[in-house]
């Protein structure tokens, strides 16, 4: 009896140490695997600049892609720059970032560096891209390429101690600081809560105002028409689009992507065309989801109707608007998730149907010759679900 217990825990020993030898082998693969974000789907081929922009007050570190004139000898842009990937990296530490994530150095995107600018239309709308809590704004690459590619000029940036980790090209590395964390906000009572998140929207607010009116002193200011300025954003700063919204009449149209709205817009409401892009965890019966859904619901009601969409995207994730969530966390784990019914789509699938939204609507409301009622509803992304 003694010999054949020793001999069972041999085995399960035997098999969950084979076990673990598996799973580190297919993480590690998984992690060298190179990753192509999905193709843009517009008739422009996508250029991207980067720069710094700074002021008294603020220094920014802005990211712009436009419609490009794809010539011969164009340049690839790096997904991210390797003094940035390694910050990147150190932050995140090395379970995450060796393990967890696909390799950044791997990852490649469709946007040529510093190409010339399209002269197909004389100019094109501008959107100013925030991303959530405090990503870096190149996971958002997919949405922007793929708007850029459809002739939109598209600003995203990341702000010093407010972006989880910027590297600037002279070598300066900033991390975030704990009270620019919007988590942290959400976690505190009532009082203290309300007053930690209007501060940081008044900075994020701050940043996209900065980002306008430095835009007119950039290269490409003579390309995008100021009168066609839409503003958007993930989780915080899809709340940040709503506020800014509220209180900037530049912003023509905006998009909040499963975001908390916070601030006076709760009250005070918009006039201008705006949509609200829903994973379906907005639809849960708990007291947060209920407040989300109601404080959505003071915004949305009070909107022009013809220039309103409530919609979910049937089985979308929260984490899954970006880059970083959808494509670069690691295949097994993710795959596993699904299996379990922790995710419920694919991510790429999911970001497909979140740029579909997001065209339509900006081509709608920027584009279009006036205000009209749009209709998201499409044989060929049957999960999308209008709220209205």
């Amino acid at each position: 009896m003694a010999k054949t217990i020793r001999r069972v825990f041999v085995l399960l020993a035997a098999f969950g140490l084979a076990a673990a030898l598996s799973l580190t082998t297919a993480l590690w693969v998984d992690h060298r695997a190179a990753t192509e974000l999905p193709a843009p789907t517009g008739p422009y081929a996508v250029g991207r600049s980067v720069e710094v922009w700074r002021d008294a007050r603020h220094e920014l570190l802005a990211w712009i892609w436009y419609p490009a004139d794809a010539r011969a000898g164009a340049v690839a842009a790096e997904y991210m720059p390797a003094k940035w990937r390694q910050a990147l990296e150190r932050d995140r530490g090395n379970f995450n970032s060796n393990w967890l994530t696909r390799d950044l150095s791997r990852v490649r995107g469709h946007s040529l560096r510093d190409a010339q600018i399209s002269a197909r239309e004389p100019s094109y709308p501008l959107l100013i891209l925030r991303g959530g809590a405090s990503a870096e704004v190149v996971h958002y690459s997919t949405l922007a390429e793929d708007l850029a590619s459809h002739g939109y000029i598209v600003v995203g940036f990341d702000a010093p101690y407010r972006t989880n980790v910027v590297a600037f090209p002279d070598g300066r590395v900033m991390e975030r600081q704990p009270e620019n964390n919007p988590e942290r906000c959400i976690e505190r009572a009532d009082a203290d809560k309300d007053q930690c998140v209007k501060e940081l929207l008044a900075a994020w607010g701050s940043d996209i105002a900065f980002t306008l009116d430095r835009w007119q002193t950039s290269p490409f200011a003579g390309k995008a028409d100021l009168t066609r300025v839409g503003v958007f954003g993930h989780s915080f700063g899809g709340a940040t689009a709503a506020q800014f919204c509220r209180e900037d009449a530049r912003c023509k149209a905006g998009v909040d992507i499963d975001g908390i709205p916070f601030g006076s817009v709760v009250k005070d409401g918009l006039r201008q065309p705006f949509m609200f892009l829903l994973s379906d965890q907005i639809g849960g019966s708990d007291p947060e989801a209920r407040d989300v859904a109601k404080r959505i619901q003071a915004i949305y009601q009070g909107l022009p109707e013809e220039g309103r969409l409530r919609v979910m995207i049937r089985g979308a994730n929260h984490f899954l608007f970006s880059d970083d969530g959808a494509l670069l966390k690691s295949h097994p784990v993710m795959n596993l998730l699904r299996l379990v019914r922790i995710l419920k789509i694919e991510g790429r699938r999911q970001l497909a149907v979140t740029s579909y939204c997001l065209r339509r609507f900006f081509d709608t409301y920027l584009k279009g010759p006036g205000r009209q009622r749009l209709t998201l509803a499409s044989p060929q992304y049957p999960e999308i679900r209008s709220l209205d």
